[in-house]
């Protein structure tokens, strides 16, 4: 039994030596050690040995394993070397190739634009407001001294959740919360998004974005929803910009006004795209309704106020020379990229 061991070792360390892969490695580690291999057969017939010749076996046959697992173990870790010079040099990296470039992407021109808005009242001293899209009937109606019976109520118009709970249809009922919480002075813009029951087409959507102003303060007059709305005007389109204030109705303002703005395309002398008139409307607003102020716990006879809104897709539209709204949702990277 004793030259069958030394035999097996003898045969082990030959075979090891040559082995290049992997697979063959296992195949010999099986050969050798396994339970139907070369050494387990030998341990098998160690019941037949005397009580003197057994623990002499049982050394020996323990060193041959060892050495043989210890073979195996360095040949393993010279195997997994090589294969990793191997792939290592089937894999060189030039370092001094130039990468491959990725595309990188842009603002969407909603953003562009909203930012633009933003700068510019931000640089007027106006701070930026925000609240729920999911609004209470009171604040999105109520507040804003809108009749129960006032068209803009009317389930068709409007996307109810409850009886009391809606998507907002404006921004307006940031105003109310912030005239809640904050006692004048009031100055903040409210951009968001906001929702109405509208059929898709060129200039409607269930979904847009409003961007809503309001001042608070004591003496504030028309003269300065004017003043303001002149600057913005002119930020946004240019210094040659002219507006023009046309009466109009507005539940939470009294009075209310139309704006509108000399046309960017031809200056006011008439086009197809102002519809020959040299004016563009983009925007509504007025003075802030005392019953509005009360409801907020303002006192109307000591503070007055001004409140504007308009709608961002209108201004991207006109900013951009885009006839069809749609072209902003519709995720056309061709379209998109243009800007």
């Amino acid at each position: 039994m004793k030259n069958q061991l030394e035999k097996i070792s003898s045969d082990a360390s030959s075979l090891i030596e040559s082995i290049q892969n992997k697979a063959e490695l296992d195949a010999a580690k099986v050969k050798f050690l396994g339970k139907k291999g070369e050494l387990t057969s030998v341990l098998k017939q160690m019941g037949k040995l005397s009580a003197e010749e057994r623990p002499v076996i049982g050394q020996m046959a323990n060193e041959v394993r060892n050495y043989i697992e210890k073979m195996i173990s360095d040949a393993e870790t010279k195997i997994k070397a090589a294969e990793m010079k191997k792939k290592l040099e089937k894999e060189t990296l030039d370092i001094t190739m130039p990468g491959t470039p990725r595309k990188i992407g842009h603002k969407h021109p909603l953003s562009i634009v909203l930012d633009e808005v933003k700068d510019i009242f931000l640089g007027m001293g106006f701070d930026i407001a925000s609240g729920p899209e999911v609004e209470w009937d009171y604040y999105n109606f109520e507040a804003l001294n809108m009749a129960p019976d006032h068209p803009a109520r009317d389930t068709q118009d409007t996307f109810y959740i409850t009886e009391k709970m809606l998507l907002r249809t404006q921004t307006s009922p940031v105003q109310i919360r912030v005239m809640e919480k904050q006692k004048p002075p009031v100055r903040i813009i409210s951009p968001g998004r906001v929702y109405r029951s509208d059929a898709v087409d060129a200039t409607h959507s269930p979904l847009f974005h409003q961007i809503e102003g309001l001042v608070v303060d004591k003496n504030i007059t028309m003269g300065d929803l004017k003043g303001t709305l002149e600057m913005f005007a002119k930020k946004l389109y240019g210094e040659n910009t002219k507006i023009r204030l046309r009466p109009h109705h507005f539940p939470f303002t009294e009075p209310s006004c139309e704006i509108d703005v000399s046309c960017f395309r031809c200056g006011g002398q008439g086009c197809p795209m102002c519809k020959g008139e040299g004016f563009i409307e983009i925007l509504g607003g007025g003075m802030v309704h005392p019953k509005v102020l009360a409801t907020c716990g303002i006192d109307p006879e000591i503070y007055s106020g001004f409140a504007f809104g308009l709608g961002l897709e209108r201004l991207v539209m006109f900013k951009f020379n885009i006839d069809d709204m749609r072209l902003l949702y519709d995720n056309d990277v061709r379209f998109l990229e243009q800007f």
